[in-house]
């Protein structure tokens, strides 16, 4: 069995992922956990509405490069960014 050296260490929004989920864009449905991240394996643009509701923005991202927000729907509609993960 592996050592996990942080184990006993608390995990706050800097700290690294540990969690990642494939995220499927939807004009209905939030998602079901709201990561602290995004990565896409095609650079584009991400349609999304932040996690406390409110204004949908249009964001550009690179290809392995971390879009730090925290969202709680990424819209199929105005995204053209593909392979979106969300990691936590």
């Amino acid at each position: 069995m592996p050592n996990d050296y942080f184990q006993s260490m608390s995990g706050g929004l800097e700290s690294p992922a540990a969690q990642a989920v494939a995220i499927t864009t939807s004009n209905t449905a939030d998602l079901s956990v709201f990561p602290r991240a995004l990565y896409a394996t095609t650079a584009g643009t991400v349609r999304v509405t932040m996690m406390e509701g409110g204004a949908i923005v249009t964001l550009p991202i690179l290809v392995g490069v971390p879009l730090p927000v925290r969202v709680r729907r990424v819209w199929t509609t105005g995204t053209t960014a593909s392979g979106i993960v969300g990691v936590w």
